[in-house]
């Protein structure tokens, strides 16, 4: 065979391969038209081609082999803890040589109940059990020989039913602890379906949102300083309802209708009866049906397009029970004047929905100080890190 043969073979190839590619998606909710990311393809993680990103952005792999990697926290010095649900481990990862991936990935702790949470703040580690929470302190000296913990706080329930935390500190200096139901559908004690927040010592804890059944994901407003959370609705009403919920609280105290109403107008047949939707704080937005809404962020990056800013990032971890699958996918949200006003895919793909099969599962989102974000996967057991090439 002469060169120019072989040459032809490798451009008909190519053309083929170029032609067999997704070049457009749809929105979740709308008939918007993204183009597909090409600057991401990958040859070192080639499933990553498989995922749809806006046209300019790339995702590479910023850490592999981290086992169940949920919940994120970053430090000043640029250390990511990283907690986990059914490994039981807590790690480090460091980037020490500036190549924008973890080189070094050190074990905090091990053996723990569920611990999903963790939470960085003035040097030390904090670290939520399903009924304990832990304090870290000069973690970062110690990366190598972590220091025994400190327990500051062990007055949870212990039931492992929604019992995974997700844990943060708010602009008020508090830190903020969920308490899932203990069930599908319940009534229970005034401490479950709640966010709690207390001191960083483990003083003064007190109820902060009620009526929440499983939020695994929250984050505050840049400007207004508000939180907002994820809460996945309950299940066994069928595949199409109720929607996941994205919350908004102005003021401390306020009911979110779990287990009476649900999406803001769906009475519970089982308990709606008791008080109506019209007693309880609407949803900022509606997601989609058992998307299972967890980890979110606003936008304040430098690096993403203007178009960008703002919006509110969400990790769907994906649905369990649905007859078709729905979610495994990072979302997107416009928010105005306190109201989700938009939703809508940046990145999908984790799902084959041909074969209703699944190769990740998006928890948590971070944003780093160069404007790129970091997007953990427990299925896959790997950190993310999306960037905008232009």
């Amino acid at each position: 065979m002469n060169r120019f043969s072989l040459g032809l073979m490798v451009l008909v190839a190519l053309f083929q391969y170029s032609c067999s590619q997704p070049s457009e998606r749809k929105g979740a909710e709308n008939t918007e038209v993204v183009a597909v990311n090409q600057v991401g393809l990958s040859s070192e993680y080639p499933e990553l081609n498989r995922l749809n990103l806006p046209e300019g952005f790339r995702i590479d792999v910023w850490a592999n082999d981290v086992e169940n990697a949920r919940s994120m926290a970053l430090s000043p010095s640029g250390i990511l803890y990283v907690g986990t649900r059914s490994a039981g481990n807590v790690y480090a990862l460091q980037d020490t040589d500036g190549d924008n991936r973890a080189d070094k990935q050190y074990l905090i702790a091990e053996g723990l109940r569920m611990p999903n949470g963790v939470a960085f703040r003035d040097g030390s580690l904090y670290v939520a059990e399903v009924s304990k929470l832990w304090r870290f302190d000069n973690i970062e000296a110690n990366l190598d020989n972590p220091p025994a913990p400190k327990l500051i706080y062990d007055d949870y329930p212990t039931e492992r039913h929604h019992g995974w935390k997700y844990i943060a500190f708010g602009p008020d200096g508090k830190l903020y602890v969920p308490v899932g139901a203990p069930c599908n559908i319940c009534e229970s004690d005034e401490i479950y379906a709640s966010i709690t927040r207390m001191n960083a010592d483990g003083s003064g804890r007190e109820i902060y949102a009620k009526g929440v059944r499983n939020t695994v994901g929250f984050t505050w407003h840049p400007e207004t300083g508000e939180m907002w959370f994820t809460d996945n609705g309950r299940d066994m009403l069928g595949d199409n309802s109720p929607q996941c919920e994205l919350n908004r609280i102005t003021e401390s105290g306020q009911h979110f209708g779990y287990p009476y109403c649900h999406a803001g107008d769906i009475s519970d047949p089982e308990f709606g009866g008791k008080l109506g939707c019209e007693n309880f704080v609407k949803p900022a937005r509606k997601l989609g049906p058992h998307v299972a809404p967890l980890g979110l962020k606003f936008n304040e990056s430098s690096m993403f397009p203007s178009a960008y800013k703002d919006k509110i990032f969400i990790a769907e971890h994906g649905s369990w029970n649905r007859t078709k699958k729905i979610g495994y996918r990072i979302m997107m949200v416009s928010e105005n004047n306190g109201s989700g006003t938009t939703y809508e895919p940046f990145i999908d793909g984790w799902l084959n929905k041909t074969k209703q099969e699944a190769w990740g599962r998006p928890v948590d989102v971070l944003f780093l100080p160069d404007g790129s974000m970091l997007i953990s996967d427990d299925y896959a057991h790997k950190i993310y890190r999306v960037t905008y090439e232009g």
